[in-house]
């Protein structure tokens, strides 16, 4: 799904076209269509790729207002187990019926699912963050190269391990990159 979730938002991405401003200054100010799988993200939810592809843009120098127009939609995502508005009822399924389950986010561990592994949302929405600024500056989309996640986190949930009567091995409790308890 984490797949899916990048090639969308960097669809979004591709989208995006330079939109002269007459303003006081006369700067560029530039419109970014994201088309997020899922429903929008609450702007509270700061681990949402939006919301981290926003964080990484203002870190590049775009300031959402003033020289950037962001234009988000969701596919209200649509329904599938592996998108965020299930992941509460898939939880507390998993765990009614006593079944170890893992997802590709990192928030289904940390909300009471027992394993998530894959990619990491914040390194994506930087490296799709540096796509978007190379588009804005003159870039062909089609001259950019694909690129593929080259660094995958594991969280396992030991609170949710142990409702579950499982004994995780050590040896993966040591590769893990957070360990709930």
């Amino acid at each position: 799904m984490h797949r899916r979730a990048f090639l969308s938002t960097m669809a979004g991405g591709l989208l995006a076209a330079p939109l002269a401003a007459e303003a006081q200054q006369s700067r560029k100010v530039y419109r970014l269509g994201v088309l997020n799988v899922a429903a929008l993200p609450a702007s509270s939810d700061r681990s949402a790729l939006p919301v981290l592809l926003a964080t990484a843009l203002r870190e590049l120098g775009y300031a959402e207002g003033q020289n950037l127009l962001i234009e988000r939609r969701g596919s209200a995502v649509l329904s599938s187990p592996l998108l965020p508005r299930d992941r509460p009822r898939i939880i507390a399924l998993a765990g009614k019926h006593r079944l170890p389950s893992i997802s590709n986010w990192r928030e289904y561990a940390e909300q009471g699912g027992l394993m998530a592994y894959g990619s990491n949302q914040s390194r994506l929405s930087h490296r799709l963050a540096i796509y978007v600024d190379r588009i804005l500056k003159g870039a062909s989309p089609a001259g950019l190269p694909v690129e593929q996640p080259t660094a995958y986190e594991l969280v396992i949930n030991l609170k949710t391990a142990k409702a579950l009567g499982l004994t995780i091995p050590d040896s993966l409790l040591r590769r893990a990159d957070e360990v709930i308890q």
